[in-house]
């Protein structure tokens, strides 16, 4: 059966639009203009991913509060924010009210596509038996590659599907530097230097926030990003 993807947009071009696009590679999609007609939607039925706007209409944390109920309905579902607000404030919010991804309206369909893939993909991972042979492991880190998980000290490190293929990337040559163009190739996505920045410092408050003593991810100036023991 296609996927079922929910859609939360007030701005009714851009609504119609992703509808129309999504539709076109086989998923299914159910289109709200506002929270309210969402979130009655969400307690009958779940969809398989939601993309969300943060402001929608006359609530300008709309997207917030549905992406607090969905993580209260399912700690699973993948989550989306979708939005023009661009800044570490709404990003670290959305993350840590438990969104999968966080990405601003313009970038390109093929890159929200992949991220829906690529969502999908850890979602049917999940499902699958655990195999040893996809595991890394660097002292207090492991790393499930198939299953797309990070655990620090045996707790969980909550990456977004971006985070999580930078990290992979600095991590397969541990003490080597990889250039940000490199962690954008890794991570399939295009975008400038200072989100590359944004992403790592992201992923580095995680870590510091399960251990304030965390100093492995080392910037190299100039060059770039390495892991180091």
């Amino acid at each position: 059966m296609p996927r079922n993807i929910a859609l939360v947009e007030d701005d009714i071009a851009i609504r119609d639009n992703y509808t129309a696009a999504l539709t076109g590679q086989g998923y299914t999609v159910n289109a709200f203009a506002d929270r309210p007609s969402a979130s009655a939607a969400f307690t009958q039925s779940l969809p398989d991913l939601a993309i969300i706007d943060i402001g929608l209409k006359d609530e300008m944390e709309g997207g917030f509060m549905l992406c607090q109920q969905l993580r209260q309905l399912s700690q699973t579902l993948p989550i989306i924010f979708f939005t023009a607000r661009d800044n570490d404030v709404d990003t670290i919010s959305g993350l840590r009210m438990g969104a999968d991804d966080y990405l601003t309206k313009d970038i390109s369909m093929a890159h929200l596509l992949a991220r829906i893939a690529a969502l999908f993909r850890r979602t049917d991972l999940l499902a699958t038996p655990k195999q040893d042979s996809d595991l890394i492991k660097l002292g207090h880190l492991l790393v499930d590659v198939s299953r797309m998980t990070v655990r620090w000290k045996t707790m969980p490190v909550a990456l977004t599907v971006t985070e999580f293929w930078m990290l992979h990337a600095i991590i397969k040559r541990p003490g080597h530097v990889k250039s940000r163009q490199q962690l954008m190739d890794e991570s399939r996505m295009v975008v400038d230097d200072s989100t590359i920045t944004s992403h790592i410092k992201r992923m580095r408050k995680k870590f510091i926030q399960l251990d304030a003593n965390f100093d492995h991810i080392d910037t190299v100036y100039g060059m770039g990003y390495r892991w180091q023991q």
